[in-house]
């Protein structure tokens, strides 16, 4: 029976490599809306291609623009935020791929939470924020959640070895990104392009800035806690820069359970899309003996603050999440735009953090409140 798959994000690095794991699985599973944001020419091209019923912008500005460039094609053509959940609720859709970056990525992934889809998980920043809320959605209508972020896949996978009763610990590994053997003095003036230079993984930029922080660690640990339903004292985090172990679970008789292939994300994708099946594809294959040695260490907090902040909201909750993650995109995007050094982008962070009027139990429109006032 095929399968029918929306993509939200297409145009970005998960959404292309979804594509090209759809185009390897074959006439089982097929592309049925899409949506971007800016890169409009790429989305009009993959509209052509797979012939979606539906597909949506979610930056209005851009509408016109790719209304004209798929003309004549089959397709209903909508725009803005709305749009993206429209199409997340859309009846006829089975598994839902989020791969919208940040924040933009709440109201489409709760959505298709709700509607009792299957959802493919690619953007952390829905859990980081409002994983309870995410979470209770899920139990209550019955949708399935599968992650789609290596690290997550991976405990996802390892998991199924035993019981959650079992568990000892859960391993997140980090490739250590660009600055793994620089000083504090190197990070803390590091330049755009070197932060961009990640030395395992092939992402957009936002993401790549979060390795260079490890605040994708620190993201990939909170996330954690809510899919897995584990506290945090049950979380650790390893830096692993060859990126063959992309993270193992400890269980309470000593055995310790990794997933490890190459740094390709087209294996977690279809995993995601293919579960609880296993289906020849196109990842790449390990071969160990080329490999040679696999090293890991504990991350070092003093050169990645992000880690332990990470650890700390992790325990808070509430408005915490919320904050933690909007302060850094805000800081992100004035890193890249070059208004302060690579190194202010954890202390605001954290200033944000340490001025906020934290709160424990909130509604989703407050988590929003704190989101907008962590950005100004």
């Amino acid at each position: 029976m095929t399968k029918t798959i929306a993509i939200l994000g297409s145009t970005g690095s998960i959404g292309t490599s979804a594509l090209k794991v759809i185009d390897a699985l074959g006439s089982d599973y097929r592309v049925a809306a899409l949506t971007g944001h800016n890169n409009i020419d790429l989305l009009a091209e993959q509209i052509r291609r797979y012939k979606p019923q539906v597909a949506a912008v979610s930056n209005p500005d851009n509408y016109r623009r790719l209304a004209d460039l798929v003309k004549g094609q089959n397709v209903i053509v909508s725009a803005g935020p709305q749009a993206l959940e429209d199409i997340a609720v859309m009846a006829d859709i089975d598994i839902v791929l989020t791969a919208v970056v940040g924040l933009a990525g709440l109201s489409p992934t709760l959505a298709a939470i709700k509607a009792g889809k299957t959802v493919a998980v690619a953007n952390k920043e829905p859990f980081v924020v409002a994983g309870k809320i995410m979470m209770e959605a899920a139990e209550k209508n019955g949708a399935t959640i599968l992650p789609v972020d290596s690290e997550h896949s991976a405990v996802f996978q390892c998991l199924h070895s035993g019981n959650a009763g079992e568990v000892a610990r859960l391993v997140l590994t980090a490739s250590g990104g660009p600055f793994r053997c620089a000083n504090e003095r190197e990070i803390e003036n590091a330049a755009i392009e070197d932060a961009l230079s990640h030395p395992t993984w092939n992402m957009g930029k936002k993401i790549t800035i979060d390795s260079a922080t490890m605040m994708n660690k620190a993201l990939e640990v909170i996330e954690a806690c809510w899919l897995f339903d584990m506290p945090v004292e049950k979380i650790d985090v390893l830096v692993h820069p060859e990126s063959i172990v992309h993270s193992m679970v400890e269980f309470v008789d000593g055995s310790v359970i990794a997933q490890m292939s190459p740094p390709d994300m087209t294996l977690p994708i279809q995993y995601a899309l293919t579960y609880p099946r296993r289906l020849a594809g196109i990842s790449p294959r390990l071969k160990l003996e080329d490999i040679g040695m696999l090293s890991f260490a504990k991350p070092d907090l003093l050169k990645f603050p992000a880690v332990r902040l990470g650890f700390e909201v992790a325990k808070l909750n509430g408005t915490a999440g919320a904050v933690f993650n909007a302060a850094n995109e805000a800081a992100v995007e004035e890193f890249l735009r070059g208004r302060i050094r690579f190194g202010s982008i954890v202390r605001l962070i954290e200033s944000c953090l340490e001025k906020h009027d934290f709160r424990a139990d909130v509604s989703l429109e407050e988590l929003l409140v704190a989101d907008e006032w962590a950005r100004q």
